[in-house]
């Protein structure tokens, strides 16, 4: 009797060490994963590279040419929207007083900016606009993300001046962003309002009642998008950026699916137990 009551004691010790039960079959669906995001990667004409992330654990579940450069389109505005509050919270700049549009920055593609009656906006105005219309605006850097002209600027982007990230550092920011990491939580809060009402491959691929905090990018042969995927119990950060494509729909299609190939994965985590029942 004694030595059957000795083995739970032995399997309860190694749980207390940092070894979940299931540990080796929740491994087990994670390859399977990055087997699918590989098969939908692999099968597209053109260049991907990604990064999945489960918040919960802040363990990278599946990437592929994660730390390469790539062009980011308008996905660069994440960085943008973490300065802009670290500079509204050191008292650099004031969200809620207008700030003139200079009409030299209005280039190519800044869309309804080009429209409006007044010449004058909040930078909460400037802020959303650029998030949800691609207002072509500079703005600082961070990290490895590499600004290195306006948007839409048809010289510098014959000069090779292209904006550039990683899928890592993308995944990044929008994670600090969701975290609030650095940030006070209204600036963490108005982020997020902001980041929720865009609409996307990432928005696309999951439930309406997820919430999806994500920014999209979009140039010819170039499609890029990044955010978190609030799944409850289980949120996890994407980043997928695609170049070199042949059709640009495809590159959208791609972000789509590996989306929810990742969501399939990490609602099933959140509504099992560690040996996968639910």
């Amino acid at each position: 009797m004694c030595a059957l009551f000795a083995r739970p004691q032995a399997a309860t010790q190694e749980q207390s060490e940092g070894t979940p039960p299931g540990g080796p079959l929740q491994a087990a669906l994670n390859a399977q994963l990055v087997r699918t995001l590989d098969r939908i990667a692999s099968s597209l004409d053109g260049v991907a590279g990604y990064i999945v992330t489960d918040l919960t654990t802040r363990e990278r579940v599946a990437a592929r040419m994660e730390k390469d450069t790539f062009p980011t389109a308008s996905a660069i505005k994440l960085s943008v929207l973490y300065e802009l509050f670290k500079q509204v919270e050191a008292g650099t700049l004031q969200l809620d007083t207008p700030s003139p549009i200079n009409k030299a920055q209005l280039v190519g593609g800044t869309g309804v900016v080009q429209h409006l009656t007044t010449a004058s906006l909040s930078l909460r105005d400037h802020a959303t606009l650029m998030i949800m219309v691609s207002a072509r605006m500079a703005a600082l850097g961070l990290g490895d993300i590499r600004l290195r002209r306006l948007m839409m600027d048809g010289a510098a982007v014959k000069r090779g001046d292209e904006n550039v990230a990683s899928p890592q550092s993308l995944a990044k920011i929008a994670e600090l962003l969701w975290r609030g990491e650095g940030l006070k939580p209204d600036s963490r809060e108005t982020a997020m309002k902001m980041l929720k009402l865009v609409s996307g491959s990432i928005r696309a691929a999951v439930p309406a009642s997820v919430p999806v905090y994500t920014k999209t990018g979009g140039l010819d042969g170039v499609r890029t998008e990044a955010g978190v995927v609030d799944v409850a119990g289980r949120p996890f950060s994407i980043a997928v950026m695609t170049t070199y494509l042949k059709n640009d729909e495809e590159g959208g299609r791609a972000i789509q699916d590996l989306t929810a190939a990742a969501y399939s994965h990490f609602d099933r985590l959140a509504a099992s137990t560690a040996y996968g029942r639910k």
